[in-house]
């Protein structure tokens, strides 16, 4: 009996640099827990100002660090079946839409409890737009690439715009938890912010790391020689879908 051919491992760059965001990933989360336990009293649901803490840690896992685990997931099981990846990919884009919409109730629900405005600031504008373009990328995800599932052809097309946006709600997603950090510095220390206050210093600090945490995923995600390598029935639905085209094209009047 022959041996099956062994499976290709991940390249030794890809397995470091994921590590890499995951250790900067934690970190974030450990370092936004942090500040708020440390300067901000900590979480909990009644009271108004520490139900409004629950809204950037929940931001920071949902958006930030799920949604960059679920960008991933491809690279990190590039040899498992493209199905399987399929379905850990929108499931941890559904966990980190639940995440954020936990941390867009409980900012609602605080404001409105201490009488302050809704929707005003540039953080609170480009929270909303990632949230709600977060939500469509999934539902046109679900609907192209999963269940019911488009023709190939959609698919195809439908593809550079999905990877785009991606890429481009993560930053968008990020740069929106920075606005978010200095406007609740200028809140709360506006007159302490400029003599380095060790609460200033540590925020800006969690900043960074959201900054690098950032950068890492996306250097991961652009390396050409890390992405999936496609499977032979992929392979065959390409060129499939090639010489159709191929042959509408031949076909048609010129």
């Amino acid at each position: 009996m022959e041996d099956l051919p062994a499976q290709p491992s991940s390249p030794r760059g890809l397995t470091y640099g994921v590590a890499a965001s995951q250790v900067l990933g934690l970190a974030v989360i450990t370092m936004t827990g942090a500040w708020l336990g440390q300067y901000q009293g900590g979480l909990a649901w009644e009271n108004a100002s520490l139900q409004f803490n629950v809204h950037p840690l929940c931001m920071v896992i949902g958006l930030v660090f799920l949604q960059g685990d679920a960008l991933l997931v491809y690279r990190v099981f590039r040899n498992e079946s493209k199905r399987s990846t399929k379905v850990l990919h929108g499931l941890l884009h559904a966990l980190a839409l639940i995440v954020a919409l936990v941390g867009l109730i409980a900012v609602f629900q605080s404001h409105q409890k201490k009488g302050y405005p809704d929707m005003y600031s540039l953080h609170s504008w480009c929270g909303i737009t990632a949230f709600g373009l977060y939500f469509v990328q999934w539902l046109l995800g679900l609907g192209f690439f999963l269940f019911p599932g488009a023709s190939f052809a959609l698919r195809s097309r439908y593809k550079p715009q999905h990877v785009f946006f991606g890429g481009f709600l993560l930053t968008l997603s990020i740069a929106t938890a920075l606005l978010g950090i200095l406007e609740l510095l200028l809140f709360r220390i506006k007159d302490s912010y400029s003599s380095f206050a060790p609460e200033g210093v540590l925020a800006n600090i969690l900043g960074l790391l959201l900054v690098a945490f950032g950068a890492v995923v996306g250097y991961v995600l652009t390396r050409e020689e890390w992405k999936r390598p496609p499977v032979a029935e992929e392979l065959a639905l390409s060129m499939d879908f090639k010489n159709l085209t191929d042959e509408s094209s031949l076909a048609s009047p010129r």
